[in-house]
């Protein structure tokens, strides 16, 4: 369970502090909406970095 809930909240703390990720919205499709949008730009940045990343030869 640990090694679960550390790998979830590396994400959330992530989008937290890097995103300045704060919910205030009226309404649950807006605040999924916002969720969603830094989700995307969360993993777009790992698919920047992933690709960055040399192949030892």
């Amino acid at each position: 369970r640990s090694a679960v809930r550390s790998a979830v909240e590396h994400v959330f703390a992530d989008q937290k502090q890097r995103m300045a990720l704060f919910i205030r919205t009226i309404g649950l499709g807006r605040a999924t909406v916002k969720i969603g949008i830094a989700n995307l730009a969360c993993n777009f940045r790992r698919l920047i970095w992933l690709e960055g990343q040399t192949v030892p030869l």
